[in-house]
């Protein structure tokens, strides 16, 4: 909305007096809030239509805070709790997860050994009413708030059931529920253990640790940590991550900013597990934050080989500050360093061009630095993995089948006809269950474009722009109708990756996340080139040795 332009022009002029005499800052400070005050006041007097005060003041601020970079963020009254359980793991509720699938609540996950698991709700079931109240006629929003409450109250479902005629009514008692950071770890070899590690929370590194020591006491000589697709979380818990593989008063990382307080170093404060246990930690480009401190951190100190993508480049910290009516504020305080001195921030919010865009780094002003054993490594774009492992995009069909819910409701299908299967391991789908959930699928209603389709359709309104459209057309009509005919074995041509979710949703049934990770491992390139490198003590040293 254009009224709002005057926010981000406070944002603006904040920026320009950073650097002004305190006195002159803050007349231009009380100026520009007095502006705004005044601005508000007319425009809810005067504007022609009826204008809603929080939603508009809310609008103001995510635009005024946006300009400075995505992490500043400010919280209201309403979401803290949210905001909350999302910094901490925990929260009161029944232990389930749910997902929107068109109009209907599904569950898909259910965490063991709380309520939902316990009262006997299914994945598949599709909550209808929750404390009466129907679903339908409610927000996702609202429909998560009535699933979470007081520890100890009483919340019931309605549920419908695939096989079942009738709802079903489920009454569970909320608990105290804890989101583990480590959603599974097990041996994936006869000497190699494996750590998932999702989340940042408290109590990250213990968890860690714990599944460490017992992975050794299972025989493990080498150890997989997986850091793919986690966004990152508390700091101090990456610091006690990496006190697990390096010695006691070793820094792990460093934060800078504007406010001395907020220059802090880091080191570990504890005597380690292992100090010579092969380590590979496994990054993708969903790696962010503290996920980067670790790998980072490894990294400088050649302690472990880091196998996968490049990853996300999130170098900035945050702090979370009170406001006024039980609101907060989450704001970018510091920039982070690893211990050679790289500071991985891929996005340069503080330089944005004219337009209000944001860059990345250039590769021509990035510094080199130098590990413990003198390997190359560089700063301003995320953590370069030692073993870069090329990954291979969703296509579009499995994307679409997956968004509409086909996959998981053949998942929902395939359990109704099946009381067991074998461990999630060695369950795989034969080719005669492919091609019966090949079958069944060509019976829903699916329409996509492939990138491909869509860059064509660009090309050909641009050639009638252009004028080229009738030179061009026996080319265009015959490159669509290819296609058109390649499409017809997407199911085929993309099996492996179709056959993989399939299998991921039927497992989830029977052996919940942990069967969801193992079935995934057959087709996993990382861990099976995280397996090589460790197995292979040579290549490992010569690696870390570059």
């Amino acid at each position: 909305m254009k009224k709002w332009i005057a926010f981000v022009g406070l944002a603006s002029a904040l920026t320009l007096f950073a650097f002004s005499p305190p006195a002159d800052r803050y007349f231009e400070i009380a100026k520009n809030l007095d502006i705004f005050a005044t601005l508000f006041k007319e425009v809810n007097a005067l504007y022609v239509d009826d204008v809603n005060p929080n939603k508009l003041v809310r609008t103001g601020i995510d635009a005024m805070l946006n300009s400075l970079d995505p992490y500043t963020n400010y919280i209201p009254e309403d979401e803290v709790e949210d905001y909350r359980t999302m910094n901490t793991g925990q929260y009161g509720g029944i232990g389930a997860v749910t997902r929107e699938i068109g109009k209907r609540t599904v569950v898909t996950m259910m965490y063991e050994g709380y309520p939902a698991f316990k009262g006997g709700l299914k994945i598949g079931d599709q909550v209808i009413k929750m404390d009466e109240v129907e679903l339908s006629k409610i927000t996702t929003e609202e429909a998560n708030h009535l699933m979470r409450g007081q520890v100890g109250t009483t919340v019931s479902l309605t549920v419908k059931r695939y096989g079942v005629k009738d709802p079903i009514r489920i009454e569970f008692k909320r608990e105290k529920i804890k989101v583990s950071n480590v959603p599974y770890f097990g041996m994936i070899a006869d000497n190699v253990g494996y750590v998932q590690l999702s989340d940042f929370t408290p109590d990250a590194g213990k968890e860690v640790k714990n599944a460490i020591v017992t992975l050794k006491e299972k025989g493990a000589k080498s150890i997989v940590l997986d850091l793919r697709n986690n966004p990152g979380g508390l700091l101090f818990e990456a610091v006690n991550i990496c006190n697990i593989f390096i010695p006691k008063g070793k820094q792990v990382v460093t934060t800078k900013g504007k406010i001395p307080e907020h220059n802090i170093n880091y080191e570990t404060l504890n005597p380690p597990v292992d100090l010579e246990i092969p380590v590979a930690v496994l990054i993708n480009r969903g790696s962010a934050s503290a996920s980067e401190i670790v790998a980072g951190t490894l990294q400088d100190y050649d302690r472990a080989v880091i196998i996968g993508e490049k990853s996300y480049g999130k170098g900035l910290v945050q702090l979370s500050r009170p406001l006024s009516y039980n609101a907060q504020i989450k704001i970018t305080t510091a920039k982070y360093y690893t211990p050679t001195g790289r500071c991985i921030q891929v996005l340069d919010y503080t330089h944005r061009r004219d337009d209000g865009s944001v860059g990345s780094i250039p590769d021509s002003i990035k510094k080199v630095f130098k590990t413990t054993r003198g390997r190359t490594v560089y700063d301003g774009g995320g953590i370069d993995p030692d073993v870069k492992i090329e990954t291979h995009e969703a296509s579009t069909i499995t994307q679409v089948l997956y968004s509409n819910g086909y996959i998981f409701d053949y998942g929902t299908i395939y359990a109704s006809k099946h009381p067991t299967i074998p461990e999630a391991k060695a369950f795989s789908l034969t080719d005669a269950e492919y091609t019966e959930f090949a079958s069944w699928i060509k019976t829903k209603d699916y329409n996509y474009r492939s990138p491909i389709e869509i860059r064509l359709s660009q090309l050909t309104e641009e050639a009638k722009v252009e004028r080229f459209y009738d030179d061009l057309k026996p080319q265009i009509d015959q490159i669509q109708i290819r296609l058109a005919d390649s499409r017809k074995n997407d199911l085929i041509t993309f099996k492996d990756q179709l056959k993989l979710l399939v299998e991921e949703d039927i497992v989830a049934r029977y052996y919940l996340e942990r069967g969801q990770v193992e079935v995934s491992f057959k087709q996993d390139e990382e861990i099976k080139a995280s397996i090589d490198v460790l197995n292979n003590p040579a290549q490992y040293k010569k690696i870390l040795s570059l």
